[in-house]
């Protein structure tokens, strides 16, 4: 079994999503721990982790946004936005919106194929896998590696991803990991 081909995408891999008195939180993160780490070993150093931030001055609908969840713009916040693992030497992209198909991203994975894991399925992932595929990359989204803000909410965007085949691929960690 060798190395799976392309670039592993970790969106948001983030205790804000963990920590059960967030507004935020998924309740299968804890769950889906050990299938990432099980992705970022095989991948090696084709990882690429991402990170949400708050800006300095959200503008536009962001202001109204940061309005409703001020929580996260208060001081007690900041260490919620720190990664949920060590991501080593591998990349950090921090980005103050939902979707982290951002040009640096983009530039690190070139054209894929990038597989895809981590918190929110149905915001953050969701955000990203579709941009990536509107650019061409074939996306590969893993299910058991993705955490939504509940069951229902996940198997929904798992269904909706799937419609957007060829372009996006559901699979699972054991297939990723079989290269399959």
């Amino acid at each position: 079994m060798g190395s799976p081909s392309g670039w592993l995408v970790v969106v948001d891999y983030q205790e804000v999503f963990r920590d059960p008195t967030s507004p935020w939180t998924t309740p299968r993160f804890d769950e889906i721990r050990p299938r990432l780490r099980s992705l970022v070993e095989a991948f090696g150093d084709r990882v690429v982790f991402t990170r949400f931030v708050v800006p300095d001055e959200p503008t536009g609908a962001w202001a109204d946004y940061y309005a409703k969840y001020d929580y996260f713009t208060q001081d007690h916040a900041i260490p919620l936005f720190q990664l949920s693992e060590d991501p080593g030497d591998r990349p950090v992209v921090d980005a103050p919106t939902f979707g982290k198909w951002v040009p640096a991203v983009a530039e690190l994975v070139g054209d894929g194929p990038v597989v895809v894991a981590g918190v929110a399925t149905d915001c953050c992932v969701l955000s990203t896998v579709l941009p990536a595929a509107d650019a061409g990359v074939l996306v590969r989204v893993v299910s058991d590696a993705c955490a939504g803000a509940d069951d229902e909410a996940h198997d929904d965007t798992m269904r909706i991803l799937g419609c957007y085949a060829p372009l996006v691929e559901v699979t699972t960690t054991a297939e990723v990991l079989a290269g399959a």
